[in-house]
């Protein structure tokens, strides 16, 4: 994701936080400083905010870290990002440090959701809020807000794909000219990641009554989460069990028609391996449809190409506006606006979340969802590579 697109970032989180109800004065506002350590009233400017992300190994997590930075950074703040390698031990002595340092507030998109509780017992006896982006941190009362998207309708959306690309269903939801039975398989995210077991149920309630009638069948007979997990969102590793599940339950000349997948990297790990055996390499010629999510700029051209067939369009700009508002209400003295007080219980407690939407991407709608909202150039999408 380019600079520019940062700089816009920035800028649209400023207002947004200028406009929040919930935000009370600006990051400049000393009508009531508070020390280190997050007391009721607001932060002197430039004081330190910690953000946390998992990795640098997708793009996703890359434009996360620095669309957040850049919105803390235009509003006044000290930022200390750290990326941690997929790695928890560097994740929570990452952490461990930020508050070392001094962090008035963390923002937490963990590794592992069930990793950090050492870290968030000492965030909060320091009266640091922290919140969780994204990925829901787990078995811990010292998480005082979520940051995410819906993500069961994610797992609805990115099974809709897949039905909208076998034909069963049209775009606008209606039912479409196929009737199967179609041969798919099913690939699930990192079991310790929370989100994908939102992401599965969200997909495997839209798809159940498709496996109930027969119109939808799985060969290889792995129906299960456990069975489908990428650990860690590896390519390499979805693309090994897309090789092993072909061997094992395709050898034959049984027809492989459709792929359900949960992320867009999984998505190129799946299709380098159904290419390498000869399916393809288009959808037009062959090609089982494989879905996805993230947007990522080179599944997009994919997606454009006629490869990939979806993905689902997260605008991460909005969660990192949303991430800065939940941190500047906290440093006012205020609690930061939930539109969900139900859904994601953690193990402890049930945390306050604010939840974003997100749009299905198919290759007509490009254009009007990713280029024309600034989010990738026309450029970007034909090249596959980010500016």
């Amino acid at each position: 994701m380019s600079t520019r697109k940062f700089a816009a970032v920035a800028a649209g989180i400023t207002l947004a936080m200028g406009l929040a109800a919930c935000g009370g004065g600006g990051a400049g506002d000393t009508s009531g400083d508070t020390d280190a350590g997050g007391d009721s009233g607001t932060v002197e400017e430039g004081g330190l905010i910690g953000v946390s992300m998992p990795t640098q190994t997708s793009e996703r997590w890359i434009a996360d870290g620095e669309a957040v930075e850049a919105g803390l950074t235009d509003a006044g703040y000290e930022v200390e990002l750290q990326f941690a390698n997929d790695d928890i031990p560097t994740q929570s002595q990452q952490i461990d440090q930020m508050i070392t340092n001094g962090a008035k507030a963390l923002i937490i998109a963990a590794i592992d959701g069930t990793a950090l509780t050492s870290q968030l017992d000492a965030a909060a006896a320091a009266n640091i809020p922290v919140i969780s982006y994204d990925r829901l941190i787990r078995d811990s009362e010292n998480v005082d807000f979520y940051v995410t998207f819906d993500n069961y309708n994610v797992g609805v959306q990115q099974a809709t794909s897949l039905l909208v690309g076998l034909g069963l269903l049209n775009q606008d939801g209606s039912e479409g000219d196929a009737t199967g039975p179609f041969n798919v398989e099913l690939f699930a995210g990192s079991l310790d990641d929370n989100n994908a077991h939102f992401f599965w149920k969200g997909a495997m309630d839209t798809l159940q009554p498709y496996f109930d009638d027969g119109t939808l069948v799985v060969p290889s007979g792995q129906m299960d989460i456990e069975q489908a997990a990428i650990l860690r969102w590896q390519q390499e590793t979805a693309q090994k069990r897309m090789e092993d599940l072909l061997t094992a339950s395709y050898s034959d000349g049984t027809e492989l028609h459709g792929v359900l997948s949960p992320y867009d990297g999984l998505s190129r790990g799946i299709i380098t391996a159904l290419q390498g055996v000869g399916m393809g390499p288009t959808i037009a010629e062959g090609l089982p449809v494989v879905t996805g999510q993230d947007a990522e700029i080179a599944s997009v051209k994919l997606i454009a190409d006629g490869v990939q067939f979806a993905s689902i369009f997260k605008d991460t700009r909005k969660l990192a506006e949303q991430a800065v508002v939940a941190a500047e209400a906290y440093l006012q003295g205020e609690e930061p606006e939930a539109n969900d007080t139900e859904t994601y219980e953690n193990g402890v407690k049930v945390v306050p979340s604010y939840l974003l939407e997100s749009d299905i991407v198919y290759a007509d709608n490009i254009q009007s969802l990713l280029v024309d909202s600034g989010y990738w150039t026309a450029e970007e999408v034909e090249s596959g590579v980010a500016e």
